[in-house]
């Protein structure tokens, strides 16, 4: 028998086979549900993104309309930033649960705004999204465990195995071909509801290839464990728990565990710990002397030396320089936290090998830009943008120019591009 009679005869024996079909239809569903689950919160974000973007130009254009000096016009004026979902990001939100993705930052002290997260019912931030990773990573090879565990197992149950060996005529090409069409149906239809929400979503085609190999590499690797346990002379039920307890093990008891290791290893400032001290910095300044402030300031901008005497109880430039030194007093800490999170993220990356839902959806978040760099990322713009309002700013209020409103003309306005560069 030819090996395309065999897979036509296998895939008909499949199309006869009504809990197979309906598996392939359930593994479909949950993959569509996935893709759409994923597309719907990268819309939901866009949206608040644009929604912010037209409000935060109101509010800061009033406050500067109202007020009649630098210093309150920077206090009272917010900047939106953000870290917009990139076209791949409905396959894989990643760290997105879990690092803010937008921040409305002020002329103050930055590193407390920089930590400060929007308020999240925690439980539901743990559990993270129904996401094409999440469904790929953990569900998918579930599905696989129920087509492939008892192929020879079930057939020697029902006393066929000798006679479907026979009758094919070569053997183990047999199982190959059950296995491949089995697998082949279930592969199109989890990845046809990917390739659908991508090409809704503009995703390069570059970036499609890359996740179909990640599918690709996940499906084989379950592929071929099923078949090896398979092949085992045990019952079926005795192969089906073999595969779950692995399953078990490699996708929630590994990674929880290197978790708690990496965490232990590797220890790093908590970002309450890092606002704390800025803020009791930052609430200090006001009983010490303007000297006391001033001196930690001109020791990082000397440019500002000759304007930095301070005559009167209160002046803008004396206040904003606090906030920095509020700053500068936890940068230590706070680049603690940055080095701390990158090692954490690199050595759960090699724990990530003994487990191939976490590998996969690591991958997945790489290729999707929602990943642990990504978010450091979005900070490092932060930090940049903050400096440029500092660097707008501080002529205006150490030289005490008067007030303008054409001066703001030049104030920088954030860009989601800036410092891109991982």
């Amino acid at each position: 028998m030819t090996a395309t009679a065999v897979f036509s005869r296998e895939l008909r024996f499949f199309l006869k086979q009504p809990f197979a079909i309906w598996l392939i239809i359930v593994a479909t569903g949950l993959s569509t549900f996935s893709v759409w689950s994923g597309l719907t919160e990268v819309d939901r974000q866009s949206a608040t993104i644009e929604r912010l973007l037209v409000a935060d130009a109101k509010d800061r254009a009033a406050a500067i309309e109202k007020e009649s000096d630098f210093g309150g016009a920077a206090y009272y004026s917010f900047h939106l930033t953000f870290d917009p979902p990139s076209a791949l990001s409905f396959a894989a939100l990643g760290e997105r649960d879990v690092f803010p993705w937008k921040h409305r930052i002020r002329m103050l002290a930055l590193e407390g705004q920089i930590y400060e997260s929007d308020a999240a019912n925690a439980e539901l931030a743990q559990s993270g999204q129904f996401d094409f990773a999440f469904f790929l990573s953990v569900l998918t090879p579930l599905f696989l465990i129920i087509l492939l565990h008892d192929q020879r197992a079930s057939e020697k149950v029902a006393g066929r195995h000798d006679l479907l060996v026979a009758t094919a005529g070569y053997g183990q090409n047999l199982w190959r071909s059950r296995t491949i069409v089995r697998v082949s149906l279930l592969g199109v239809g989890l990845f046809l509801p990917f390739l659908v929400g991508a090409l809704m979503s503009g995703v390069d085609t570059q970036l499609i290839a890359l996740v179909f190999l990640v599918v690709f590499a996940q499906i084989l690797f379950w592929t071929f464990l099923c078949l090896w346990a398979s092949a085992r002379p045990f019952s079926g039920p005795a192969i089906a728990s073999g595969l779950l307890a692995f399953w078990v093990l490699t996708t929630f008891v590994m990674p929880a565990a290197s978790d708690a290791i990496v965490e232990r290893a590797i220890p790093a400032p908590e970002g309450g710990d890092i606002i704390l001290a800025q803020r009791e910095k930052v609430n200090d300044a006001w009983d010490l002397r303007k000297e006391a402030t001033m001196e930690p300031f001109v020791a990082q901008h000397p440019e500002w030396a000759d304007d930095a005497k301070i005559e009167r109880p209160f002046e803008w430039k004396w206040y904003y320089a606090f906030q920095q030194v509020g700053d500068q007093a936890v940068a230590a800490m706070s680049n603690d936290r940055r080095v701390a999170v990158s090692r954490r993220n690199e050595m759960a990356g090699w724990f990530a090998f003994l487990s191939p839902s976490a590998l996969t959806q690591r991958s997945l978040s790489h290729l999707a830009n929602t990943d642990v760099g990504s978010a450091l990322t979005y900070q490092h713009r932060v930090r940049n943008f903050h400096a440029e309002l500092r660097s707008f700013y501080y002529p205006l209020l150490f030289k005490n120019a008067a007030y303008r409103a054409e001066a703001f003309e030049s104030l920088p306005e954030y860009d989601p591009a800036m410092g891109s560069d991982r």
